[in-house]
């Protein structure tokens, strides 16, 4: 659960840490080499956190190892597993401490290009900021360790940490700062661009999609469907900013998932389980809105939505093509498709049996298979001596 207090905490704590970013810099890093397509832009990287592999190396040592949690039961690829794109096959996660959440992992693929994190925050927009959600939060617990700072730290003393630390940061104590740094370099190091879309896009293999994937991805950017508009640019994102993009967009959408009769939520018409981006902004316009998240590997982040509600990419695109959800009975009975706030390109619309599964077709075109084999990615703890 995000909410304005946590927010403020990982405010709080950025400050004290010397790690909020106001100014990004722009100019490729002579000692990092991001991996990318020709004329792909770079990503935009904060001037306090330079990309090194370094500082890599040290965060996917971080970013794997259970130490990293109060009670020593999870990590971050708990919840962020890699051949599940960094999502997990679960609806609603689940912290250190058993504690469910309200929402599900989001998928860390291209989150380098991200404008904003989390499914319904405007307001975090640096994965160094947003780190500190999941390792302080305390409603509800993640890793859980606020408090237990200086426990977590002395953890961090064993082998191999001194060196790696000495490398990223050239001295071997640990400190948080340097602990949320290098999580967020290895966050950023999680590209994918190469996916048989890419090979069709970006490096001229014309036989890199099928004739049904071509038919689906042309339906996809297509005005009938409307995909694109949420779900656009290289990055299938609205979402997205980088060297050459100056501008952001606003990237949080009602879909039409849910609209709950009720006087008793506020605002009104809003289940009262999640009330999305309004949680945060209090403005009654931003009602069930949440953050397009890339389509990037989508065929391997299952269940969806913000609350894994839709457990398959069939009822995914069953439901765009209802242009909402209708939930007859139960808790959160009503019509999603009547929302005052749903998005104008949400309308619904006809689809063949043959074009449904060339769309279909067409995002399993985005899944990168070297993505989740990735050494560079994986989990370094089982190789060591």
């Amino acid at each position: 659960m995000i909410n304005s207090r946590i927010y403020q905490l990982a405010v709080a704590i950025s400050v004290l840490l010397g790690i909020i970013s106001c100014n990004k810099t722009t100019a490729p890093d002579p000692v990092w080499q991001w991996s990318l397509p020709p004329d792909m832009p770079q990503p935009r990287v904060p001037s306090e956190n330079p990309m090194t592999a370094a500082k890599v190396e040290l965060g996917r040592y971080l970013f794997y190892d259970t130490g990293l949690s109060a009670n020593g039961k999870q990590s971050c690829a708990s919840c962020h597993q890699q051949q599940f794109a960094f999502a997990e096959p679960r609806a609603l996660s689940v912290g250190s401490t058993g504690q469910q959440h309200r929402r599900n992992a989001l998928a860390l693929v291209n989150v380098a290009y991200n404008n904003t994190l989390t499914w319904a925050h405007d307001g975090l927009t640096d994965i160094e900021q947003q780190l500190l959600i999941p390792i302080f939060s305390e409603d509800p617990i993640e890793l859980g360790i606020s408090g237990k700072e200086a426990e977590i730290l002395q953890r961090l003393h064993r082998q191999p940490y001194p060196q790696l630390f000495r490398q990223a940061f050239g001295e071997t104590a640990p400190d948080m700062q340097h602990v949320v740094l290098a999580l967020a370099s290895f966050v950023r190091s999680l590209l994918s661009f190469q996916s048989d879309f890419d090979r069709y896009a970006y490096q001229n293999d014309d036989a890199a999609l099928s004739p049904l994937q071509i038919e689906g991805m042309n339906l996809f950017f297509s005005e009938r469907l409307e995909c694109r508009h949420c779900h656009g640019g290289f990055n299938f994102t609205q979402a997205t900013s980088h060297s050459k993009q100056p501008l952001d967009l606003r990237p949080f959408h009602n879909t039409g998932l849910y609209f709950t009769q009720t006087t008793e939520s506020y605002p009104p018409g809003y289940p009262q389980h999640d009330r999305g981006l309004a949680e945060i902004t209090m403005n009654p316009a931003d009602d069930g809105r949440f953050r397009a998240p890339t389509l990037r590997n989508i065929a391997l982040t299952a269940p969806y939505m913000h609350d894994g509600s839709l457990a398959t990419l069939e009822q995914v695109i069953d439901f765009y093509t209802a242009g909402g959800r209708n939930i007859g009975s139960g808790t959160h009975a009503g019509d999603g498709r009547q929302h005052p706030g749903k998005s104008q390109f949400v309308a619904g619309f006809e689809l063949t049996t043959n074009e449904r599964a060339a769309v279909l077709a067409f995002l399993h075109s985005l899944t990168d298979p070297h993505f989740i084999t990735n050494q560079d990615h994986s989990n370094p703890w089982p190789l060591l001596p």
